[in-house]
């Protein structure tokens, strides 16, 4: 496959320049911002000029300084960036009413909104593993032609048997004075997309492409920075449905949020949890202990021996015996709980972990753990 043949992905003619609201040329920011903002998507002013949000106040960026409860949010002031993007007409006014000159930004995760960032940029072309995250292309496909963000997404389009989103007119795109290409597209409240910043794997969808979605913002067409001005291409003023096969691809490249950690007694297998239960004799605490320890031996289940299965095992049988000297469970029954977690996790090889549990457990009697006790 010859990849020239399939970089026919800019389009033709020229960009036309038109503002987003309809009948709102020319371009004015307030007007712009009271649009996206009717549409239920939260707006932000970016600085006069680019494309970066408008500093925060003096207090906000003091160090150490945090977001949560800060008194700014509160009170409608822009600082903090997307995190104080809106959609109340009031503040909108006030903010643009203030400054004209501020560009507008849209808070992409609040607004459902999932953009695909593609750049133009003059730039080595990096080794094959790095042009398409997770997929290999072999020495034998011919990467002639190959220079940007528009290339490596039209070849993961015909992998897929689709079409580039840079040619994807029934929606929103936006060029950027760049040369890149902002595709708007539409996702379903359920899917938490992420930027390609914050996703789990922490990487882009293609070399040169990148997601907008929640954890960031896009700027809104219209707004001119220093570089030009972000223009809305085509007569399309509403991003279309995520297409089906570009979620599957942003779900392989870890795009949506990691999955929330467990709760510790989570991880310990049913029967040693019912143990647990029984062990910790109805204190709360002592069995939330025993629990998270265990939970650190259970986890070894799944990961190599080198893991550290042995020190894992010491610790919980050292905390099982202070928790006996305490008189929060007996030692038969701390030894009981110990041997059914760790049979599961090694099964064969009893012997050795009996004897890691007894050291363990012997060391820690000689060190009761008191622990504040509730029913």
């Amino acid at each position: 496959m010859r990849v020239a043949a399939e970089l026919r992905v800019r389009g033709s003619g020229s960009p036309q320049l038109a503002s987003v609201g309809p009948g709102a040329a020319p371009y004015r920011a307030g007007a712009t911002a009271h649009w996206f903002a009717s549409r239920g998507w939260p707006v932000h002013p970016l600085a006069a000029g680019r494309k970066t949000p408008v500093g925060n106040c003096g207090a906000c960026r003091e160090q150490g300084h945090r977001r949560e409860g800060c008194a700014c949010l509160a009170a409608g002031r822009w600082c903090h960036g997307f995190h104080a993007a809106t959609v109340d007409p009031v503040v909108i006014d006030r903010w643009w009413g203030s400054d004209p000159g501020l560009g507008v930004a849209v808070a992409c995760g609040p607004a459902a909104l999932v953009v695909v960032d593609i750049d133009a940029h003059c730039l080595p072309v990096p080794a094959r593993e790095r042009l398409l995250p997770g997929i290999a292309i072999a020495e034998g496909v011919d990467l002639t032609g190959l220079a940007n963000g528009f290339h490596t997404l039209a070849v993961l389009a015909a992998l897929r048997g689709a079409s580039s989103p840079a040619e994807d007119s029934a929606t929103l795109r936006v060029r950027t004075p760049s040369g890149g290409l902002h595709v708007w597209y539409r996702a379903r409240p359920e899917h938490l997309w992420q930027c390609s910043t914050g996703s789990s794997a922490g990487r882009a969808l293609a070399w040169q492409v990148d997601i907008r979605a929640h954890g960031g913002y896009i700027v809104a067409p219209g707004t001119r920075t220093s570089a030009g001005i972000y223009t809305a291409l085509g007569t399309v003023r509403e991003p279309a449905p995520l297409p089906d096969w570009l979620a599957v691809e942003l779900t392989r490249t870890g795009h949506l949020p990691a999955a929330p950690s467990p709760r510790a007694q989570d991880l310990v297998p049913p029967r040693a949890r019912q143990a647990v239960l029984a062990a910790g004799g109805g204190q709360v605490t002592a069995t939330r202990v025993l629990a998270a320890v265990l939970a650190e031996v259970a986890a070894c289940g799944a990961v190599t021996e080198g893991a550290g299965f042995s020190e894992k095992l010491n610790r919980a049988a050292y905390t099982a015996g202070g928790l006996a000297a305490a008189g929060c469970l007996s030692e038969a029954e701390a030894e009981r709980v110990l041997n059914d977690v760790a049979g599961q996790v090694r099964p064969g090889q009893e012997r050795r972990c009996q004897a890691i549990i007894r050291s363990g457990l012997r060391a820690g009697a000689r060190r009761p753990l008191t622990l504040g006790r509730s029913a």
